[in-house]
């Protein structure tokens, strides 16, 4: 060990602040450096790699050598708001999701100045000392210096995934995950200097894309296609009618322009960025895009107790002694948390017994550990307790020591633990358990370190106690008014277990099942009940897995939470796995999400944060395609009854403008409706048969009125022009209160959405009453008695939604 220590300058006691900042200047930080995003030139740039742009330029360029100087202008006006809209979206949405990156912070704990501190990972320097703990995620590259029964996953680097075991003096990479064991490692190298630093130096993986984004690009590439076949059509059609040419293919181009929601992609990937950032203020960092969908359809979280539901702030409340000495050196000595004033690092239960025998004074040296494990349920060092002898000290799951108990150690007086006895500290680890303590035992024996977690000599209990969080019971009894089943899944004792959750609402009518009877039942068997079952209690890790997968059979969208490495596998499988912001980084890898505060109103609020996005999501997708069918069937209705075309390729471009401005993205932002906590949760596609449905009648809506006004206009002998400007007109404020439509009834207030309808429809006053944009719409002011004609025939948009509202339930 000293050997390594001196290759790197530093002792087990770890470096100094001085020395640390030092030599953070001289390495830098220990992060990967990402590929950096586009620069904004680029960005700006690429919106013009796009070929409905290219055509406008065309059609620009064809108007412009016919000597159509104003058209020209128009299109090309057209072009820069297109290109700087789109601009815009992709640079918010690269900004918001480049923001949420800094919402997580990967911590390491490390020795520094004799003390065990947590600090930022990306703060460690070479030859910081390393504390690594199963669970734990390798924070740099290092080397070995302490390992007890450590081994870890480098599959990041080699493919496998299996256990490596690790000693002195070998080396352990960025990223690596600790399975079992501890130990301690000096750091070799940080950030781009590891082998995984290299790695991501020659390659740099792009985000992928979310089921949700390939189904909305899905239904904007059919969109298109149709778009396209529609302008095609038209494009003979009006040729064929004498139409000159160059004026006939603006207007299908602009066609395509307003009919092509090109928009929707961006407005997605913004909503969901911009919803994603707000839900991580309220300290639940979802981690992937896609994981927004399962949110607002989750039927089933299956919680941890300790940390989720209660406060985990563990504190020993009851006790139970045979030798008081015994047991406090016990849990002074086999405990591996540490006191920085009086701030436990480490496990809680640990900390908190740690806290309560801190007074007694021990000090023997540690040889040995067999660490804790999620199995065994006990954890047992082994000190030097005088020059012959060797002291084994054990703590754990009472029932479990209590088995691995031949003695009871009566101060001082070794006796047999008799049959008797043994039934008297059953019944009182079941009365702690019962006032929903959690509760340990602790045994030790002398001389033996070939068997050393067998025929212990017992000691004591202890009882501790961790109350349920504030807000808990509110949050159970929302889901339940949501339709969400809430399911406890926890090691501690069944009673304990049962009077927590009692107490918090959870187990009301159904039944408690401990990890033994599961294990007993068939697959078969464990489907016909599992709907039942409400709390699991002295539940392993990995038995997480069985729960989930039954669940899923049932076809619910089951949430999972979970903290250590052994939940890692039913965290990827649930449909939502959540991971604590204090939990190991295995598990924060294997997540969906991560919750700071490690609590379950959290999850609560991320549900009801993922129900409003995903509203919102429908609201503006059912806005823009509703539009686009309202716009093509409108052309193509005109174009069939042998009329004029109502609009003209500016005003096509102006609707396109319209459409994909304030209101669409106003309706991306709108607020919770009221009853999104009262009503069961959603599955299916966004664009269900009922929503295609109403999309289609909404575009059939928009497009007889717009043909009947043009009609009735054209009849009354007014010009083509004024004809044309009515029917732009009623159709833009056909848009305008279909936005209108897509509101939330929510307590928070539509106001932005307000401020974008009131802000289109002032554009649109402008182009029909100024002089100079008349001239470049090819509009004419219009009087009362047409805006009359407008307003109530537009009103149908509003009255159809009414209908099919009550119709369509």
């Amino acid at each position: 060990m000293s050997d390594i220590l001196t290759r790197y300058d530093t002792s087990l006691d770890g470096l100094s602040s001085s020395e640390a900042e030092k030599r953070q200047k001289e390495y830098g930080l220990n992060e990967i450096a990402e590929k950096p995003p586009a620069p904004l030139y680029i960005l700006f740039l690429s919106q013009f790699v796009d070929i409905l742009i290219g055509l406008l330029i065309v059609a620009a360029v064809a108007a412009y050598a016919i000597g159509d100087v104003i058209d020209a202008g128009v299109i090309i006006l057209a072009v820069m708001l297109n290109v700087i809209m789109g601009f815009i979206q992709e640079y918010r949405s690269q900004k918001a999701i480049e923001s949420l990156k800094s919402f997580i912070t990967k911590h390491a704990i490390v020795k520094r100045e004799g003390q065990v501190k947590e600090i930022d990972a990306k703060t460690l320097t070479v030859g910081d000392i390393v504390v690594l703990e199963e669970g734990s995620k390798v924070p740099a590259d290092l080397v070995l210096i302490e390992s007890k029964s450590l081994s870890c996953d480098e599959s990041q680097l080699t493919g496998e995934s299996k256990a490596v075991a690790k000693e002195i003096d070998d080396k352990l990479y960025m990223d690596s995950n600790i399975l079992s064991g501890n130990g301690l490692g000096v750091v070799e190298n940080i950030g781009m200097a590891t082998e995984i630093g290299k790695i991501a130096d020659i390659v740099q993986e792009d985000d992928e894309e979310t089921p949700l984004a390939k189904r909305v690009g899905k239904l904007g590439k059919t969109l298109s296609a149709i778009a396209i076949v529609v302008c095609i059509a038209i494009f003979i059609m009006e040729f064929l009618k004498g139409i000159p040419l160059v004026e006939t293919f603006m207007t299908a181009v602009s066609l395509a322009v307003a009919a092509i929601p090109e928009g929707l992609p961006a407005v997605l990937t913004l909503t969901l960025a911009l919803g994603m950032s707000e839900m991580a203020k309220s300290n639940a960092i979802v981690r992937k895009l896609l994981s927004v969908e399962t949110l607002g359809s989750c039927t089933i979280i299956c919680s941890d107790k300790t940390g989720t539901l209660t406060e985990n702030k563990m504190t020993v409340v009851e006790s139970f002694y045979t030798n008081e000495d015994k047991t406090h050196l016990i849990g002074k000595l086999c405990n591996n948390a540490v006191l920085d004033n009086d701030k436990i690092i480490g496990d809680q239960t640990d900390g908190a017994i740690l806290k309560h025998c801190k007074e007694y004074d021990a000090s023997l040296e540690r040889i040995d550990e067999i660490p804790l494990d999620s199995n065994r349920k006990m954890m047992t060092t082994i000190h030097i307790l005088d020059g012959e002898n060797n002291i084994v000290l054990s703590k754990g799951a009472p029932e479990i020591i209590l088995d691995k108990c031949k003695y009871i150690d009566r101060n001082g007086s070794i006796e047999i633990i008799d049959a008797e006895t043994k039934e008297m500290i059953l019944e009182k680890i079941g009365e702690m358990s019962g006032h929903a303590l959690r509760t340990i035992g602790f045994a030790y024996k002398i001389n033996d370190t070939e068997s050393p977690e067998e025929d212990l000599t017992f000691t004591g209990l202890l009882g501790l106690i961790d109350p349920p969080k504030k807000d808990v019971k509110k949050s159970v009894n929302e889901c339940i008014n949501a339709g969400i089943g809430i399911i406890m899944i926890t090691g501690d004792h069944e009673k304990t277990a049962c009077a927590i959750a009692k107490d918090i609402g959870i187990l009301t009518d159904g039944k408690v099942m401990t990890g033994k009877e599961l294990d007993r039942l068939s697959d078969e068997e464990y489907l016909k009940i599992a709907p039942e079952i409400q709390v699991y209690a002295r539940v392993k890790p990995t038995q997480k897995m069985k729960i989930v997968e039954t669940l899923k059979k049932l076809d619910n969208i089951v949430a999972m939470t979970g903290d250590g490495v052994n939940d890692a596998p039913a965290l990827k499988k649930a449909s939502i796995g959540v991971a604590m912001g204090d939990g190991t980084d295995v598990a924060k890898e294997a997540s969906d999400m991560i919750l700071q505060n490690n609590d379950f109103t959290t999850i609560v609020k991320a549900i009801e944060g993922g129900r409003k996005i995903y509203d919102n999501i429908k609201r503006f997708v059912k806005y823009q395609v509703s539009t686009n069918v309202g716009a093509i069937l409108t052309i193509v209705g005109t174009s069939l009854l042998n009329l004029p075309l109502p609009f003209n390729p500016a005003q096509l471009l102006w609707l396109n403008i319209v459409m994909d401005g304030p209101p669409a993205q106003m309706l991306g932002i709108e607020g919770a409706e009221r009853d999104i906590m009262e009503r069961p949760p959603e599955k299916g596609d966004i664009l269900t048969k009922n929503t295609m449905l109403q999309i289609l009648i909404l575009g059939i809506v928009m497009a007889i009125g717009t043909i009947c006004v043009f009609t009735y206009e054209l009849s009354t002998g007014v010009s083509t022009t004024k004809a044309m400007t009515v029917a732009f007109t009623l159709f833009v404020v056909y848009q305008l209160l279909n936005a209108f439509n897509g509101r939330a009834n929510s307590e928070k207030s539509s106001k932005f959405l307000y401020l974008g309808i009131i802000i289109s429809f002032l554009l649109q006053l402008l182009i029909l009453y100024i002089p100079q944009l008349q001239t470049i719409f090819r509009t004419t002011s219009i009087d009362m008695i047409d805006w009359i004609i407008i307003l109530i025939v537009s009103s149908t948009i509003l009255i159809t939604q009414k209908i099919m509202d009550k119709v369509m339930k």
